[in-house]
């Protein structure tokens, strides 16, 4: 997944084509499952969050011109303006001069804070459209912590089950690789999320980014104790 001429980057390419050999895999050991079909919904999210990612990773060209534009036409509207009320200096009252040049001033504190605005204004709708991404690829995250939730390793054990329990039958090994798909596409939107960051210096969408990462980390953490335990209870019926 990384970069060519060095392991820095990830590279979306990769990422997808791991996650299109995943499901290959889900459909293979579970072809009726609903597993495959959210896995299936993850490769389209992971195929437009790459495409978003680079995107936004690139600089809006045309709206930087346009700002500059914008510039340089206010500059040399305040520079107008100063010579216009330096040239008038001696026909007006002191009063009148104060007043001119208090107008100037607030003039170009308003010019101001509209450059800043504008200048930040880029930054703003690439983070509202980073922050919507990740919102998408949270949702799918709790999708699959969904999916897991009921595959409970207790089921293996004799009498474990009551007339109330769902119906159950998947033997060891398949809820073992089961469980292993959810964690592997969990695994892989946190790598999705990475590539937010990686395009991106902005704090806040690093911090979102850090923060979905942490989810899935969770979340994979428990399925890997639902693995450990099917472990435990196939070595202890070895024994």
């Amino acid at each position: 997944m990384m970069s060519e001429g060095g392991y820095q980057h990830l590279r979306a390419d990769r990422v997808l084509a791991t996650l299109e050999k995943l499901h290959a895999r889900i459909l293979a050991r579970f072809p009726d499952g609903g597993l495959s079909q959210v896995c299936a919904a993850l490769i389209e999210t992971a195929r437009h969050s790459a495409a978003d990612a680079a995107a936004l990773a690139k600089p809006h060209y045309a709206w930087r011109a346009g700002l500059l534009a914008l510039v340089a036409a206010g500059v040399a509207a305040q520079i107008a303006a100063f010579r216009f009320l330096r040239l008038d200096i001696g026909a007006v009252t002191a009063p009148e001069l104060l007043q001119g040049l208090e107008a100037a001033v607030n003039l170009l504190i308003l010019f101001g804070g509209a450059i800043w605005f504008l200048l930040n204004l880029e930054e703003r709708i690439k983070r509202r459209r980073a922050l919507d991404a990740l919102h998408r690829l949270r949702s799918l995250a709790h999708v699959i912590d969904m999916h897991q939730l009921t595959k409970d390793p207790t089921m293996l054990l004799a009498g474990a089950s009551t007339p109330a329990s769902p119906q159950r039958t998947m033997t060891e090994f398949e809820l073992t690789r089961y469980l292993d798909y959810c964690s592997e596409m969990l695994a892989l939107i946190g790598k999705l999320a990475a590539l937010y960051a990686e395009g991106m210096r902005d704090a806040v969408v690093i911090e979102a980014v850090n923060d979905l990462e942490n989810l899935t980390t969770g979340l994979g953490r428990k399925i890997w104790q639902k693995i450990t335990i099917i472990g435990a209870l196939a070595e202890k019926r070895g024994n």
